[in-house]
């Protein structure tokens, strides 16, 4: 439109006499001081037709011949620019029906320079899809051990009280204890994973509590000495004294005891045991590492689900149901905080327990997890 109406003034001084022409452009540059000669000048050479509103001003016309052209150039530009964002969005919806009718594999593969919200909508469904396939497989596998580690304690206490029944075994106090232990290790592995629901389920309660670290430390390795010595294992602990943290005692004395455990079961060949601690703001870092033979680098992320084992170096000639990790991950996460596990340099193990000392509750309170 600019060059329209610079031609059409172009047109317009061309048709003064080179005289008139100049003594108008002078009187343009003031024209609130001009505004009788111009007017003068308009009525007598300017088309009084091209004021009216009408269509017959030729102002419509040229307003019809931009359109002509440029709706084309706009409406290819749309579909250019279009294109791509809609065989984005074509792609979620073909991963989401993939997800929804049970391909927990599928994931959302975008081009180069996607629009970030679409970037980050991808992001997020496949993270979520990643999660789903976790819980899948975990389900499955953990279903089967399940059924597994329930079976054989319950073949055994039922073969048991089958043969006393038949007067196989003697009906005494000694097979009625074997009876009892069987029972008993059924128990304990449905109390863990009622437990590990609640966790999950955010029902899980803490009782805080203001309390010395190196004290519960020192208490759980007391408690594992008879198995700590039996291993001719040499534990190291580096505590600081004055380190006091907000958290449930009990729950992570518990998390320490499976720690401490674990690495017993499976680091004895290392010889020994470490336990620090050290704090970095408001986060605690409890490390337990063992120099037993690790763990591959594929099986580090699996080692807090249920039942897995990492049968190429912890395999299942050490007991175990297979749970503690898991229940140790519980109680982190309830706590806000988390559980990782890396290898060592020169070989081993460390656990690592990171909890959140400003988002725990006050102490003394009860409080559920999130």
């Amino acid at each position: 439109m600019w060059c329209y109406f610079q031609y059409h003034d172009y047109k317009f001084l061309s048709s003064f006499p080179p005289k008139v022409r100049e003594e108008l452009l002078e009187m343009r540059k003031h024209p609130e001081e001009n505004r009788r000669q111009l007017w003068e000048h308009v009525y007598q050479y300017y088309d009084v037709a091209e004021f009216f509103p009408g269509l017959s001003n030729p102002d419509w016309l040229m307003v019809g011949v931009m359109l002509a052209c440029e709706l084309p150039l706009l409406i290819w530009f749309g579909m250019r620019t279009a294109q791509p964002i809609s065989r984005d969005v074509g792609e979620l919806a073909r991963t989401a029906r993939r997800v929804a009718s049970g391909d927990f594999q599928a994931r959302i593969h975008l081009r180069d320079g996607a629009p970030r919200d679409i970037e980050q909508m991808a992001a997020d469904f496949n993270d979520m899809a990643t999660r789903l396939e976790q819980y899948e497989l975990e389900l499955r596998e953990s279903s089967a051990m399940l059924a597994h580690e329930l079976r054989t304690p319950l073949n055994a206490a039922m073969g048991r009280l089958q043969g006393m029944l038949d007067e196989v075994f003697p009906l005494e106090s000694v097979q009625l204890e074997t009876v009892q232990r069987q029972l008993n290790q059924i128990n304990r592995l449905v109390n863990d994973l009622h437990f590990i629901s609640l966790a999950r389920a955010g029902k899980m309660e803490l009782v805080t509590e203001r309390f010395a670290l190196l004290a519960l430390v020192s208490e759980r390795i007391s408690w594992a000495h008879d198995a700590i010595k039996a291993a001719e294992i040499r534990c190291e602990v580096d505590v600081p004294k004055d380190l006091h943290i907000d958290a449930d005692h009990d729950r992570i004395g518990q998390v320490l005891s499976i720690l401490i455990d674990n690495a017993t079961r499976y680091g004895a060949a290392g010889g020994l045991i470490q336990v620090y601690a050290r704090t970095k703001g408001s986060v605690v870092r409890i490390v337990v590492g063992d120099r037993g033979e690790g763990v591959s680098e594929s099986s580090l992320q699996r080692l807090r689900e249920r039942f897995w084992r990492a049968d190429e170096s912890r395999h299942r000639n050490f007991g175990g149901s297979g749970l503690g990790l898991a229940i140790a991950d519980a109680i982190c996460r309830a706590h806000g905080g988390s559980l990782a596990f890396e290898n060592r340099t020169g070989g081993g193990l460390l656990a690592v327990v990171e909890l959140d000392t400003a988002r725990q509750p006050r102490p003394g309170a009860k409080s559920e997890s999130a």
